[in-house]
């Protein structure tokens, strides 16, 4: 039997979210699967993958073949390179501590770059909203500078029409008072 580590669709339309699972070849891309090893979500920015690096690992070792996407997620997540380490502990060019040392090291700096991504995209976001913000405030500036003019007009005709409607009540009492 031909086993695949493949994904496995799941989600709605338009929002999808992969099952990352070791299957047999001939079963359909949604049907039965031996085991499942982890999760995608390329939803998410950067995308939330959960993997089980050592199940991945261990249908590796017994023939797994990965498609091409499983592969990248292998590889990103670091179940090859456990992979490859376990080889060269086998054949006896790496000690066991010595390949924990060497992935823990991979993982480290791998965890140190996803920070560091997410930290960039949070501060870009930050400074969108901020010449956004700076757009709208000199958009209302604008609006207000052009709106004052005819505020101002319309208060000076108010004006002008209290002054004239005043001005023949203010001569009626100015007549009263001389007689």
């Amino acid at each position: 039997m031909s086993v695949k580590i493949r994904l496995q669709r799941h989600g709605k339309k338009g929002k999808p979210y992969y099952w990352i699972v070791a299957a047999d070849a001939r079963s359909k891309r949604d049907g039965k699967y031996l085991e499942k090893l982890g999760a995608y979500n390329p939803n998410t920015n950067p995308a939330t993958i959960e993997l089980d690096v050592d199940g991945a690992v261990k249908w590796l070792q017994n023939g797994a073949q990965p498609t091409d996407t499983a592969k990248a997620i292998l590889s990103y997540k670091g179940a090859l390179l456990k992979n490859h380490l376990a080889g060269g502990v086998r054949k006896g060019a790496l000690t066991e501590e010595q390949a924990e040392a060497k992935f823990a090291a991979w993982l480290e700096e791998k965890a140190g770059k996803v920070d560091a991504k997410s930290q960039n995209l949070a501060k870009a976001e930050a400074e969108a909203k901020a010449k956004a913000l700076e757009a709208e405030k000199a958009a209302n500036e604008a609006r207000m500078a052009a709106n004052a003019p005819v505020e101002e007009e319309a208060a000076e005709e108010v004006a002008e029409e209290a002054t004239a409607e005043d001005a023949p009540a203010v001569e009626a009492e100015a007549t009263k008072e001389e007689e």
